[in-house]
């Protein structure tokens, strides 16, 4: 790794640095390079090595290039991509989306990473939001792109599917969906992805900088509307080399990448980091226990990174006890806290421990970790190289002493410029102290003695669905859509099996009717399955404060209430059963 180490500054004296990992500096000098840079020195330094295996088969590193460059030619030359443009990237894990977005970045262009549950109304957001008029997709989500092609949005859409990427004669369990054939297009507009590679229009001669911007993945809205995150090469490559140097990985760690690409733990643990150090990643486009588990054991996979939802039913499959795991020596993740029980049990019954660590969109993902040689349960872990966190009053600002909770602010390398076209929420959620720029995280949480940082609650309204973040700001919003409904609160009930799940609470209009399950459905039909309501409660008034307002508060701590007392208890199907309807496999993702 190319990662400088820096002298230590005076803070050095923060409490963590007495838990720091022996032989680390406290700050690393992020390489002056581009994403593009990195796979182009891994193409030369292992032309043969597997990059990614995809149901076996194999796509080396001088191979990715090749694509790369070959599909950054057509996007250039024949959609008429330009640097700065944003486009559109919805797939699940599979070598093309890999492709893809390397291509885009290749372009100058900015990756709009989207999630592959998304609806056509989500979708709309997006596309309007960031302005994107070319999109690649994988061939099962191309209707959900329809209405914006007859809306005339989209001016080139690239289309690809999973069968391209794997051997027909392959042993291992592929769903129907991966393997269906090329299927036809109706519109001048959509290309085949295999005649873009075919074509092999030379790439566009751009040279792009580490401060531009690249990636612009969307957070879920507090005030109802999804924000996108201004990503530079370099706040992206200052999370990498952080995790890569904090978790002592190298070039022959073979990576599992399960968690969706979309989202930022798995396009960091499963692309960008692989690429950084020329390892080699194991996909799956979904979550499939019992194949995951043939993979690693084939694969010999060592390193995996995924919300604890996905170990806890990896663990809890039948393969997992009868296939060799030895190879496994580090699980990291984060998106929800480890529970103690099933901790104790990866130690017991397959010494592997599991580092926690905290991150989000807005910090390109790793800011915290838990040190290997010292972790604690249930942690945020420490801040990582350069990370300034503390905790603060929410309404003042000022710091606030160990053992007492206040709002998490964070300043690092790897914090993003700011929100995409939201002057607004950059004022609401930066601030400048001794010298430096802080984020406002919006979440609660302590620091104890040894300088290691716990959640304790959240500032804002969120719901944690197996890692996805669910602004009830943003349901509530598609709710008041709906013509029978006059109010709604969307609130969090506890789930055994998701952390939590999501249930609207609401008030219907004078003469009309409506059944949970009519509800529910509409919802799935315009939103992803994981911000859908699971549970409906109707009433006939919301509790209100003195001046209108819906006190949310009071009705989530009714739902709390009932959870402790046994009068409701949930324990929800896997993500994506919801939307069975439309994806034929579950979606366990995080």
């Amino acid at each position: 790794m190319t990662s400088e180490a820096v002298p230590s500054s005076p803070s050095a004296q923060a409490a963590w640095f007495g838990s720091w990992p022996r032989g680390l500096p406290h700050r690393i000098r992020v390489p002056r390079v581009t994403l593009c840079h990195n796979l182009s020195v891994q193409a030369d330094r292992y032309p043969d090595k597997p990059a990614i295996v995809f149901y076996g088969r194999e796509l080396s590193y001088a191979e990715l290039r090749r694509q790369t460059e070959a599909l950054a030619g057509h996007l250039h030359r024949h959609a008429g991509v330009r640097p700065g443009e944003r486009v559109l990237l919805m797939s699940q894990n599979c070598p093309q989306f890999v492709v893809a977005f390397q291509a885009i970045v290749r372009c100058g262009a900015v990756v709009v990473p989207v999630n592959a549950m998304c609806t056509a109304n989500e979708l709309d957001h997006y596309l309007r939001d960031s302005g994107a008029q070319v999109a690649l997709v994988a061939q099962e989500l191309l209707p959900a792109l329809r209405p914006a092609l007859a809306g005339d949005r989209l001016r080139h859409v690239v289309v690809h599917n999973y069968a391209d990427a794997i051997d027909a004669d392959t042993d291992l369990d592929v769903p129907a969906w991966v393997r269906a054939p090329r299927a036809a297009l109706d519109d001048a507009r959509l290309a085949y992805w295999a005649d873009a590679l075919a074509a092999a229009l030379p790439a566009p001669d751009i040279q792009a900088s580490p401060d531009d911007l690249c990636v612009l993945p969307y957070t879920s809205g507090t005030t109802g509307h999804p924000k996108g995150c201004m990503h530079t090469h370099r706040t992206l490559l200052a999370s990498t080399f952080s995790a890569v140097l904090w978790r002592g990985l190298h070039a022959e760690a073979v990576v599992m990448g399960v968690a969706p690409l979309f989202h930022l733990l798995g396009m960091q643990n499963a692309m960008l980091m692989p690429i950084a150090i020329g390892a080699t990643v194991v996909m799956l486009p979904r979550w499939d226990a019992a194949t995951a588990a043939r993979l690693i054991e084939r694969h010999r996979v060592t390193t995996w990174g995924a919300p604890p939802a996905m170990l806890i039913d990896f663990f809890a499959h039948p393969e997992a006890s009868a296939r060799d795991l030895s190879s496994l020596t580090l699980l990291n993740g984060g998106g929800a806290a480890m529970p103690e029980a099933v901790a104790a049990m990866l130690k017991s019954r397959f010494d592997l421990g599991y580092i926690e660590g905290y991150g989000m969109t807005e910090t390109a993902s790793f800011l915290h970790c838990n040190p290997l040689h010292r972790p604690k349960r249930q942690c945020l872990g420490i801040p990582a190289f350069g990370v300034d966190s503390r905790i603060v009053d929410p309404a003042t600002l000022a710091p606030l002493p160990p053992g007492e909770v206040g709002e998490l602010v964070t300043s690092g390398d790897q914090l993003m410029l700011g929100y995409w076209n939201d002057e607004a929420a950059n004022r609401e959620s930066f601030f400048e102290r001794d010298g430096k720029r802080f984020f406002r995280t919006g979440d609660l949480a302590s620091v104890d003695e040894e300088g290691y940082f716990f959640m304790r609650d959240r500032l804002k309204r969120m719901i944690n669905v197996s890692g996805y973040k669910v602004w009830p700001a943003e349901v509530e919003t598609m709710l008041y859509q709906h013509p029978a409904i006059h109010e709604a609160c969307i609130v969090a009930v506890p789930d055994r099996r998701q952390g939590e799940s999501v249930k609207a609470v609401v008030v219907l209009k004078p003469g009309t009717t409506l059944e949970p399950a009519e509800l529910i459905a509409w919802c799935r039909e315009r939103m992803a399955a994981y911000k859908a309501p699971r549970a409906v409660e109707f009433r006939s008034a919301l509790p209100k404060s003195g001046t209108g307002k819906v006190l949310w508060r009071e009705i989530q701590a009714e739902q709390c209430r009932a959870v402790e007392t046994g009068a409701e208890a949930v324990d929800a199907p896997a993500l994506g059963e919801a939307n069975a309807g439309r994806l034929d496999k579950p979606l366990q993702q995080a």
